[in-house]
């Protein structure tokens, strides 16, 4: 059997963001868990507005097409949240919905996101940790036929939640992730 493939996706370009300190902490105990692990940024990936005319006249850009060539290479994707005005933001909205576009020879269209298992997990200042985008982004992917894992990660009061190694410090949060990490990659390897 190959190795197991992950590639971890956080939704925040912006410097120290909460979400992709969480990213990062995920990735490690994915590496712990024996998975191979790619975590990228969507800032090596601009896109523009998702827009039909657009799609009409240029076809989807380079980078759509590059990042679902990334997400085809990995068994099991875990995408990191913020929440904005309790839904996800734009970044993530509009990579899924150029990526969507991307259909290869032989594909049905979505194919990328019917063929691999997805986790989702969010980390927030506040009391709630992103359980809002989390829903929200749960709905999108599985409007794109994508097999989402139950369990998802909600980090609440991300600012106090991470050590001098940039690691979860909470028992409990601990706990959290590495049960996520558990159960994607028991669906990967199931899907693979």
């Amino acid at each position: 059997m190959p190795a197991l493939k992950i590639l971890v996706i956080p939704g925040s370009i912006r410097t120290g963001s909460h979400n992709a300190r969480l990213a990062a902490a995920a990735a490690y105990q994915f590496a712990q868990a024996g998975a191979d692990v790619t975590r990228i940024s969507l800032g090596d990936f601009p896109l523009p507005i998702y827009d039909g005319d657009l799609h009409t006249k240029s076809g989807v850009p380079k980078h759509a097409v590059n990042l679902k060539r990334m997400m085809s290479a990995h068994h099991g994707i875990l995408i990191v949240t913020p929440e904005y005005n309790s839904s996800v933001p734009a970044l993530v909205k509009n990579t899924i919905d150029w990526v969507t576009r991307v259909q290869d020879a032989h594909e049905i269209r979505g194919q990328v996101f019917r063929e691999r298992a997805f986790a989702i997990a969010a980390a927030s200042e506040s009391r709630l940790g992103g359980t809002r985008s989390l829903a929200a982004l749960r709905l999108i992917l599985s409007a794109c036929h994508a097999t989402v894992i139950p369990n998802q990660l909600a980090l609440s009061f991300a600012a106090d939640a991470y050590d001098d190694m940039d690691r979860l410090k909470h028992p409990g949060d601990i706990e959290a992730l590495n049960a996520l990490v558990r159960q994607l990659i028991d669906f990967s390897q199931r899907m693979m």
